[in-house]
């Protein structure tokens, strides 16, 4: 059992970082649609090759989180990637080996992929 003491610091620790997702903060957010459509469609390679290549890169800053479902289920898997004082980007049918791409070039250098986003769908 751990100590009061222990138990003081991971509850401080906790508010702390509910906090600072309640504030958006400068924090970079990937979310990942992790409803049964997104899981049936391939969500799940996809959000591990995102949290590997954040781990990869030591991105400070940076949260990896799952949402259900969207409405959008023929896009799937879809992320959403939303930087401090931009709009959200949502890309889409994605597969994990276009995961390096993204977090290369929008989450580091802040340039969105643009053929992997819903607005170049051609539906």
């Amino acid at each position: 059992m751990k100590s009061l003491a222990e138990l003081e610091a991971i509850r401080a620790k906790t508010l702390e970082n509910i906090s600072l997702r309640k504030e958006g903060n400068n924090t970079a957010r990937i979310v990942v649609g992790m409803a049964t459509c997104g899981i049936a469609a391939g969500a799940r390679p996809v959000m591990l090759a995102f949290i590997e290549e954040v781990n990869k890169r030591k991105l400070e800053g940076v949260t990896v989180s799952q949402t259900g479902c969207v409405g959008m289920c023929r896009y799937e898997p879809m992320v959403d990637v939303i930087l401090p004082g931009q709009e959200k980007v949502t890309y889409i049918k994605l597969k994990p080996d276009m995961v390096a791409r993204i977090v290369a070039e929008h989450i580091v250098n802040g340039k969105v992929v643009e053929e992997y986003t819903i607005g170049a769908a051609q539906d």
